[in-house]
C-alpha cells in the first residue's frame, strides 16, 4: 500500500459529482523539472485564462503532492463514460499553444492513468472546503477478497458514521505495476488531520 497527501492548488475548475452512477477519474501525474515549479505555475495559469477566454466547459482539479521523490501536480477530471474521450474541446484545441510553450518546457514527465469510482463503498456527497486528500494505493493478490473487505469496512463505517470517509476508486488498465484501486479522503485542511478519530477495525 502506497499512501499520499495532496493538497489543492490552483483549482481552475472544480469537478464535482453525487456519485450517483460510477464515473471515470482521468489523472495525469505530472513531474516538474526542478527549479521550474514557479515557471510552470505561471503556465498553467495562462492556460486557464485562455480555456475560460474561449468558453471552455471541460473541468478539472490540480493538486500538488505533499510528500515524494520531487515536484508533482495531478490533473484530475471526471467523465461520465468512455465515449466522453472522443468529445470535441475546441477551447482546448484553442489554448494548445500555451501548453506547448508555457507549460511543457517545465516539464519532466507525465504519467496518465483512468480509474473508475465505486460508488457502492463510497461518499455520497462531496465534502465542502476540501483542501487537502489523503490518497492509498493498493495492489492486491485476491481481488475479490480485497473487495470483500472493503465492502464490510466502508458498511460498517456508514452505520456508526453515516457515510463512509472515502472515494475508492478502482484502476482500468496500467502497467504490471500500476496500482488497482485506490481511496481518497478528504479534509478541510492540516489541522483536520491531528484529530483522532476511531480506525475502522475499531469501528
Amino acid at each position: 500500500m502506497k499512501k499520499l497527501l495532496l493538497l489543492a492548488i490552483l483549482i481552475p475548475m472544480l469537478a464535482l459529482s453525487q456519485n450517483d452512477g460510477s464515473k471515470l477519474l482521468s489523472m495525469s501525474e505530472i513531474t516538474v523539472k526542478p527549479g521550474h515549479e514557479s515557471q510552470f505555475i505561471a503556465g498553467v495559469k495562462m492556460w486557464k485564462e485562455c480555456y475560460l477566454e474561449n468558453k471552455g466547459t471541460d473541468k478539472f482539479n490540480v493538486w500538488r503532492r505533499v510528500q515524494g521523490e520531487g515536484v508533482m501536480y495531478v490533473l484530475t477530471g471526471l467523465m461520465d463514460n468512455w465515449a466522453e474521450m472522443d468529445k470535441k474541446d475546441p477551447a482546448g484545441k484553442e489554448c494548445r499553444i500555451k501548453v506547448l510553450d508555457f507549460i511543457m518546457p517545465h516539464v519532466e514527465k507525465i504519467n496518465y492513468s483512468i480509474a473508475r469510482t465505486m460508488p457502492e463503498f463510497s461518499k455520497t456527497t462531496p465534502s465542502d472546503g476540501t483542501k487537502l486528500v489523503w490518497v492509498s494505493f493498493f495492489r492486491t493478490t485476491n481481488s475479490t477478497s480485497f473487495k470483500e473487505v472493503v465492502k464490510e469496512i466502508s458498511s460498517a463505517t456508514r452505520s456508526v458514521e453515516g457515510t463512509p470517509r472515502g472515494t475508492w476508486y478502482s484502476f482500468m488498465g496500467g502497467g504490471p505495476d500500476s496500482p488497482e484501486y485506490m481511496v481518497s479522503t478528504p479534509f478541510k485542511g492540516y489541522p483536520d488531520l491531528d484529530i483522532t478519530r476511531d480506525g475502522v477495525w475499531k469501528i
